[in-house]
């Protein structure tokens, strides 16, 4: 399943975390960083051992290599299905917290410099499964209120990743959450920026996401009927019944729709 909404939860609030991962969440993130007080973060750190040790599928954002809190948490973590990093600036630095974790790493870049370095940290590490903006921060550091001034760094972001082959950049979280239909709009944006999916802190705004990143009806059928030609025939490129040119472009395309749509209907199975 390809995740469309990565919900953050404190790390510090053991009952929260359960909840989350019995939610409808498609991945869950145990937030060690930002979301907990200094004097929680030991405390947060055995919370997220003790769901992994049991057998929970989620994954976590450690505090920022180089404090003593991350790492601590570079120390400490295991089995994660994959750690966000947070603050990732330089790809050396990328390449020693993977090889001390062992585990998927997803930098979070949240500086200019981390920006700049787009590329050579999506390329840092075989363990490095994806990359992603932390807008907030970001906007601080450019000195920017955020909205269109970040659009060239969310662009930046999008080419790095494809670039190295890594999957859509997960969208930054939407603050505002009581405004849905700010969450909507700017989901909607975002995916036809070049993102997928979106980090979340409220389970209210998990639907919303989901109904964003599903395919349309059409273009499910599109898809279906063009990889159900490419199965029958082997052409290698051709003209639909539309008029359109196929190629493997338009083949990857419509393997990527489905991809999505698949993560839907399992939704819908587990509902």
């Amino acid at each position: 399943m390809i995740p469309r909404s990565w919900l953050y939860v404190p790390g510090d609030r053991p009952d929260r975390i359960t909840k989350a991962l019995n939610g409808p969440a498609d991945a869950v993130i145990i937030d060690l960083e930002d979301a907990v007080a200094a004097a929680a973060k030991d405390e947060a750190r055995r919370n997220a051992l003790s769901a992994l040790d049991g057998g929970a599928t989620a994954y976590v954002r450690i505090n920022a290599p180089g404090t003593p809190a991350g790492e601590a948490d570079i120390k400490a973590l295991r089995g994660a299905a994959g750690v966000r990093v947070p603050k990732c600036e330089d790809p050396g630095e990328v390449r020693r917290v993977a090889d001390a974790l062992g585990d998927p790493v997803y930098p979070v870049l949240e500086s200019a410099l981390g920006v700049e370095n787009a590329r050579d940290i999506a390329t840092a590490h075989p363990l490095v499964a994806g990359i992603s903006l932390g807008e907030a921060d970001l906007a601080a550091d450019l000195r920017v209120a955020g909205g269109d001034a970040l659009t060239w760094p969310r662009s930046r972001v999008v080419v790095a990743a494809r670039a190295a082959g890594l999957p859509s950049p997960v969208q930054s979280v939407w603050t505002a959450v009581r405004d849905l239909d700010g969450l909507r709009a700017s989901t909607e944006a975002g995916r036809a920026a070049g993102f997928f999916g979106r980090s979340v802190i409220h389970p209210a705004q998990i639907p919303v996401v989901h109904e964003v990143c599903a395919p349309d009806p059409g273009e499910t059928a599109w898809a279906s009927e063009l990889l159900d030609h490419l199965e029958t025939t082997g052409s290698a490129a051709w003209i639909d019944h539309r008029g359109q040119f196929v190629d493997a472009a338009i083949v990857a395309r419509a393997r990527w729709v489905l991809a999505i749509a698949g993560s839907e209907a399992k939704e819908g199975q587990h509902s």
